[in-house]
Formats: C-alpha cells, structure tokens, sequence
C-alpha cells in the first residue's frame, strides 16, 4: 500500500512545469477511493489541461461522510458510492448538479446502467457513473482448503458458518469496516431482504456476525488488497477489484500466494461508485474538467486495466488488455450478474440502529 500511495505522490508532485503561470494556478482537490485511479492518468490530466490536481483517498464511505458533513472540505470532486452515501447527499442538497454543457463525454455513458444509477440519481443529474462491482470473498484457496477442505468456497458460509470460521482463523480472515456494506449481504444470506428495516431481522444480522466475532482479525478496507496479496489473510469480505487486484500483486511477487475472488451463490450486492461535485467545491469549472477527462475511452480503459473494476463506458471495453477483458470476476457474464442484487436508501432511524449493531459487532459484545 505505502509503495503504491509514494507512486501516486510521485506522480502528482512534479506539475510545476505546466505552460503558464495562469494555468499554475487552476487545481482540482480530488478525494477518492485508496488504489481506485490510474496515476499515469492524473498526470496526463495535468499534461493536457494545465490544471493541477491535488489528491486525498479514504478506504470507507463513513470516512468520506465524516469529512464532509461539517461543510467546506475543500474537495472538488469525490467519487461516493450511489447507496447510501450518494443518494443522501444528492436528497440533502450536498451535490452540484452536473453542467451538461462542461461535460460532453457524459454521452460516452452506458445508458442501461445510466438507468440503474437513476434509483439513486433521479434523472442522472448530479454524478457521472465512474466504476462498479460487487462485494464478496477474497480467497487464498490453498489455505482454505488445508485448513477447511470440505467448506464451499462459493458461498459466504466460508466466513458466516462459525465452524468454517474458526478453521480459517488460523490463516486470517479481514472484515470490511463498513456496515453499510456488510449488513446487507447478510441479510440476503439468510434469505431477508437487503433494504430490510425490521428489528428481528437485524437482531438475526447481530446473531450471525457475531458467531464469527471471535475469528475476524481485523477490520480493514483500504489494507484489505496488501492483506491478502500478502498472505496476512487467506478470507477477506471485500469489494471484488480489491481482491482480484490482491492476486495480481501476488502474482507479481511469485511468493506463493493466490488469491481469487468470489461472488457468493447466495447473491453479491452490486454497486455503482459516481464521480460528483460537493455543493461548496471551491473549482467547480476544474471539477467538471476532470469529470470530462475521465469519462474518455482510452482513459477510462487505462483506469479498469489498473484497478481491475469495471467502468461505465462501454466503448472502452474494446480498448482494456484481453486479460482483462476476459476475466469473468471483472466482467461477470450475464448468468452470473442475474444473481447480483442492488441495495436503496433507509431511514435514518433504521441507520442509526445498524450503526449501533455495528459497533456492538466491531467491540464484540
């Protein structure tokens, strides 16, 4: 992670040398998710427009909503994820609605996932699709199958049977620090709705978590890639680039690990991460700039060949490197995505009471 963040430093500093001193003085204050851009392409950004780009990351969408709800970030552009952080600052008047006129690569768009984000985004006007997944297991199968031969390594009982559990402890198994995240996967693994509200069914939640409370070693989202790449972690409960970019890096290393990602038989959340413009951004002509750069083809392209996440231009798809391309756990083949299911907003009653689960569930009692 440390080595990967000093390149993206690198490559973020040396923008003096852009072509005037009226250019020097356009910025564009990013806050985005940790290893989820190319840097080659921040710096193309700065290459070709003269704007340089200042760069922050968070790992968790309460991160994000935490910065940002005492007003005057700073940030011009944040990439939140439509449910539910999006969609409640969209509902709170915390987003700039996107000038179409600045952002002409908008068309670029897939307009049946345009539609899908609209649950979210009524009418698409305040977040440009960026990319999107789903969340499920990263697994080392070597060590799950030493330690637990007979476990399903498709189902999310590898980590929610508190027998599979248990075995697996020895080898590491990371949790997602996010409730927003987690709750719902529950849910649909024990056959609820995911948008469920009900107390039983989160008093059920609380009874399945913490089961497995004893054998989770961490919670972690953005260390979640060095974790398992490493061999810190043979399970992690991630989102699907992280861990197939954890067995890219594990290839890299040739240290003998693997790692390969799971969307559980039980069904995978699907979501949609949308690049958006706080209301108070203090460079909102800059912020519309990037949006407009990044929504190209080729850069796009570059940006899933780095991040191994899907994106939402469909006339890159022709321009991602085949191996890419062809990996169904990036671009998951119609069977598969039958079975992912997408999550709306609650009430902020409901919210608190999963928070206040989801710290009973982080502390263990």
């Amino acid at each position: 992670m440390l080595r990967r963040l000093a390149l993206l430093a690198t490559l973020l500093l040396p923008l003096a040398t852009v072509p005037d001193a009226r250019a020097q003085d356009r910025v564009v204050n990013v806050f985005n998710w940790n290893d989820y851009i190319d840097p080659y392409m921040v710096q193309r950004f700065t290459r070709e427009t003269g704007i340089r780009v200042r760069y922050d990351i968070y790992d968790s969408l309460e991160t994000l909503e935490g910065r940002l709800s005492a007003g005057r970030s700073g940030y011009d552009i944040i990439v939140p994820t439509g449910e539910p952080t999006f969609s409640r600052l969209a509902r709170a008047g915390g987003l700039l609605p996107l000038d179409r006129a600045l952002v002409p690569n908008l068309a670029n768009l897939d307009p049946a996932l345009q539609a899908q984000v609209a649950s979210s985004d009524p009418g698409n006007r305040f977040g440009a699709l960026y990319l999107w997944g789903t969340i499920g297991l990263g697994v080392n199968p070597d060590r799950v199958r030493e330690l637990a031969p007979d476990a399903p390594m498709d189902s999310l009982r590898l980590l929610l049977d508190p027998v599979n559990a248990r075995r697996l402890a020895r080898c590491g198994i990371s949790m997602m620090d996010s409730a927003a995240d987690v709750i719902p996967t529950v849910l649909r693994f024990l056959g609820k709705d995911p948008n469920s509200t009900d107390a039983g069914d989160l008093r059920e939640v609380e009874r399945t978590l913490m089961a497995v409370r004893p054998f989770i070693r961490n919670f972690s989202t953005g260390g979640t890639i060095e974790a398992l790449a490493g061999g810190q972690a043979c399970l992690a409960f991630a989102y699907s680039g992280d861990a197939i970019q954890a067995g890219v890096r594990a290839r890299e290393a040739n240290r003998g690990v693997t790692v390969q990602y799971v969307a559980p038989r039980e069904g995978a959340q699907l979501w949609f991460d949308l690049l958006a413009i706080p209301a108070d951004a203090p460079n909102p002509a800059e912020a519309h700039a990037f949006i407009n750069f990044l929504l190209q083809p080729d850069v796009m392209a570059a940006i899933t060949n780095h991040v191994r996440y899907p994106n939402g231009v469909p006339a890159s798809r022709a321009l991602v490197a085949p191996e890419v391309a062809n990996d169904p756990a990036v671009f998951p083949p119609e069977a598969v995505r039958a079975n992912f299911f997408t999550i709306g907003p609650v009430a902020q009653a409901a919210e608190r009471a999963r928070n206040r689960m989801w710290s009973r569930f982080k502390a263990g009692r």
